[in-house]
């Protein structure tokens, strides 16, 4: 587990909805890829949009057509074997010209684990690539969407580069050409004493092109220098750590580079800050300075691979980009490492990524624009747990599990318990009820969105005509007062806070009136055919009035009412923007003061005037931490968003496309509760 620094969001996120919630952020494991391909490998075809396990009283969550058969697929699988090493990845294989085949593989796989540089395009069947090639003259790749991936032909590509593929059962086994590293060279142009390793550019020299990859590592503690003074404590940095980086290339180093980037100790691990004090003149107010820190860290070669390993400041990232005759890769070092991208993924779908500027400030701002209207794209919220609503997963997970072209983290949760803490509807169904009148989204499979501050009233109406509000609907906000608890939540509830009584109601009847006892204790079962009523703190007393034998019925409304006419709900908050102004107050959403003064990472959903909808993901502004919530809210209005909601950010931000996450690397994505799919239903 790695604490991520700017990232105080998800869990309980602001401090207020739960005072025991965990602040927390939790590594994200890299999930295999799913067999999303099941389609052309089985005989029982599964929904796109169908949520893996229903039960008998809870409405099937389906798309409007099954996925038709996929036909003229020679063979495909969901691993490919790269060099001996065997990783998750989507492909297929189809009868080409005079009998040859062609080899199609996923585009976030082949630029992921290949490291070729995606062009921009407005084609979606056409892909140009940058790969140890000229950008003025690009190769350009046909793209097919295929369930929810897009898939390249690389077979001239493959060609052309020398590689050598054969299928193996449900591998496709991909052998590239040896290849030597022959050197690595570190600009040598003085740094700014301010910005040690700003613009700094690493050449790495290669005999042939190669395969290689660029993955971000957990952060770096730095030595602390002694106090000349035993009586004074060694005073802690006020910057944050550097962060390991690592560049990893299909290849052999050449030993000399081995050495020459192999660390070696100190004879004596006192001798620089002794000499430092003899030469310096004393000048007990200003610390000793510490040696800049090199950049390369370590050359090593494990299994065939060669491993570059960086130490890059907070606030730096790499850019790493390729170039032929002679073949190189270059690492830069910048404050400013995105590339600006606007592809046309699939028809209706678009990734953009460029900066924004917000006054003096620059913003490196990843997203999505999704045409609703398109006919067969469609959004549909998605939670992680198969089985019941507690649980969590990377969000890469979850949306290849429900075969999501693409998708975005939703709202929040409690970390500890994994319970979501906001709205979740989906087909008119509610799966969890929302909490403190927050902002939402509310959508219908028209493409038509409806943007507010979301409260539900239910009201238990018993025999007497008691009418008895009920405050909370399958959610981990724990408060004084009555929640209900439906087959939604799982097939049994455990006690979230001491000494609850819990009443069974099947077919609109008490049945049952049971002790929760201690917090986390006996599991009860939720009758299929009703639901539980738990009575906690001063709601207790309710007990009496609802004796074993009692009819009772729900009444249910939304405020405002026009949520109630979209089938589909997610809430996270503050709500930004409405009618293109900024309505931020997270006070009234009972966000913390912490919370909205926090510079952090930012995930966002929004329309604009043509009726566009855009999933954003911000990132640390150039030179410093992400936006806070004022800042956020500019930022969506800047991009032309007529209304916009913030979703659970931080470490939580995370933005899918095709089988890869487009706004980081998946290493600092942590594990999200729910989020929002975006669906392609085939053509009839």
């Amino acid at each position: 587990m790695v604490k991520m620094p700017n990232c105080c969001q998800s869990g309980i996120s602001d401090g207020s909805a739960n005072p025991k919630g965990d602040r927390k952020f939790f590594r994200a494991t890299v999930s295999p890829i799913l067999l999303t391909l099941l389609c052309l490998i089985t005989a029982y075809p599964i929904n796109a949009q169908e949520s893996p396990k229903t039960t008998k009283s809870t409405p099937k969550l389906i798309s409007q057509s099954p996925t038709p058969p996929v036909t003229g697929v020679a063979s495909s699988g969901n691993q490919i074997s790269l060099n001996g090493r065997t990783l998750p990845a989507t492909w297929l294989q189809q009868p080409g010209k005079s009998g040859q085949v062609t080899t199609h593989l996923s585009d976030g796989v082949f630029r992921q684990l290949i490291g070729v540089n995606f062009l921009n395009s407005s084609n979606s069947a056409k892909q140009p690539i940058q790969w140890f090639s000229s950008v003025t003259t690009p190769q350009v790749l046909a793209a097919r969407l295929l369930g929810a991936y897009r898939y390249l032909d690389i077979t001239s590509f493959a060609q052309t580069s020398g590689w050598q593929i054969q299928v193996n059962g449900n591998t496709l086994v991909i052998a590239t050409p040896k290849t030597q590293i022959t050197n690595i060279v570190q600009s040598q142009e003085p740094p700014e004493a301010s910005a040690p390793l700003q613009q700094t550019r690493m050449l790495v020299n290669l005999d042939r092109p190669t395969p290689w990859q660029v993955a971000q590592g957990s952060a770096i503690a730095k030595p602390q220098t002694p106090s000349s003074d035993p009586d004074t404590p060694t005073p802690k940095s006020t910057t944050p750590p550097n962060r390991e980086w690592r560049v990893t290339l299909d290849g052999i180093a050449d030993p000399v580079l081995i050495e020459r980037y192999t660390p070696k100790p100190l004879a004596a691990p006192t001798l620089l800050p002794n000499l430092l004090k003899q030469l310096l003149p004393a000048t007990p107010t200003q610390p000793i300075p510490s040696p800049p820190e090199q950049l390369i860290q370590k050359v090593e070669v494990v299994k065939n691979q060669t491993i570059i390993s960086l130490s890059v400041p907070f606030g730096l990232s790499p850019q790493v980009s390729t170039v032929a005759n002679p073949n190189r890769l270059i690492i830069d070092i910048r404050p400013d490492p995105l590339e600006e991208r606007d592809i046309t993924w699939a028809p209706g779908l678009r990734w953009r990524q460029h900066y924004v500027n917000l006054g003096t400030e620059r913003f490196p701002v990843v997203w999505l624009e999704v045409n609703p209207r398109k006919i067969g794209l469609t959004l549909k919220p998605m939670w992680a747990s198969p089985d019941a609503l507690a649980g969590t997963a990377p969000l890469i997970q979850t949306a290849q599990r429900y075969l999501a072209v693409a998708g975005i983290n939703g709202g929040y949760f409690n970390r500890n318990n994994r319970l979501p803490l906001g709205a979740i509807r989906r087909d008119n169904q509610w799966l969890s009820g929302p909490i403190l009148n927050r902002g939402a989204i509310a959508w219908n499979d028209s493409g038509q969105f409806y943007f507010g501050r979301l409260t539900l009233e239910e009201t238990l109406i018993a025999t007497n005509d008691q009418h008895l509000p009920i405050l909370f609907l399958n959610s981990g906000y724990v408060q004084s007062g009555i929640a209900r608890y439906t087959p939604a939540w799982g097939s049994t509830y455990t006690p979230l806070t001491d000494n609850e009584i819990i009443l069974v109601v099947q077919k609109d009847q008490i049945t049952q009136q049971l002790p929760g006892g201690k917090v986390g204790g006996t599991a009860v079962p939720i009758p299929q055919d009703g639901y539980l009523l738990t009575l906690r703190a001063n709601a207790t007393g309710a007990a009496s009035q609802l004796p074993i034998g009692s009819t009772v019925s729900i009444s249910s409304a939304t405020t405002p009412a026009d949520f109630s006419r979209y089938p589909h709900i997610i809430g996270a908050g503050p709500l930004l923007v409405q009618n293109r102004q900024i309505v931020l107050n997270a006070k009234s959403e009972k966000f913390s003061n912490a919370f909205i003064a926090e510079k952090a990472i930012r995930s966002g959903i929004c329309t604009t005037a043509t009726g566009t909808l855009m999933i954003t993901a911000t990132h640390n502004r150039v030179g410093g931490y992400g936006p806070n919530l004022a800042e956020h809210a500019q930022l969506m209005q800047l991009m032309g968003c007529v209304d916009a909601l913030n979703l659970d950010g931080g470490s939580s931000t995370s933005l899918y496309l095709g089988g890869q996450l487009l706004d980081r690397s998946p290493s600092t994505a942590a594990r999200v509760h729910n989020g929002i799919g975006i669906f392609l239903q085939p053509r009839k």
